[in-house]
């Protein structure tokens, strides 16, 4: 199979300080699990992985190469309810970055946060 006939982005890693304190805002925000384990001398925590269904997974990372920061690449992550996600990313301290905004011609709503490690993220919802 070529590159061209696949979805060119197929995993993602964001870099962490505290693994507890961005598993608890990753959980509270979106209401993802993970599964912890050392690779390659790294403490990793695996999002969820649905192989059924479209999309890529990819891990929270702490380990000496990996500095949290707002530069770089901003991964959207998918939410039903872009509000709630928005407050619960509030009350665990996270400054908003973009406020939300309704894209009508293109069908979502987006908004960018950094979150307690100090990335810049963003959450996109559906639009109907």
């Amino acid at each position: 199979m070529t590159a061209q006939k696949t979805n060119p982005v197929v995993y993602f890693e964001i870099p962490v300080n505290d693994m507890q304190r961005a598993i608890t805002f990753y959980r509270a925000v979106f209401g993802f699990t993970f599964e912890q384990e050392e690779l390659d001398g790294y403490d990793m925590a695996f999002f969820p992985l649905n192989e059924d269904q479209p999309g890529i997974t990819g891990a929270l990372a702490k380990g000496d190469v990996y500095q949290p920061s707002h530069q770089g690449a901003i991964l959207y992550f998918y939410t039903e309810d872009i509000d709630k996600a928005l407050v619960n990313a509030s009350l665990l301290g996270a400054q908003m970055l973009y406020p939300k905004m309704i894209n009508t011609d293109h069908g979502f709503i987006v908004a960018e946060i950094e979150d307690s490690e100090g990335n810049r993220i963003a959450l996109r919802q559906p639009y109907l």
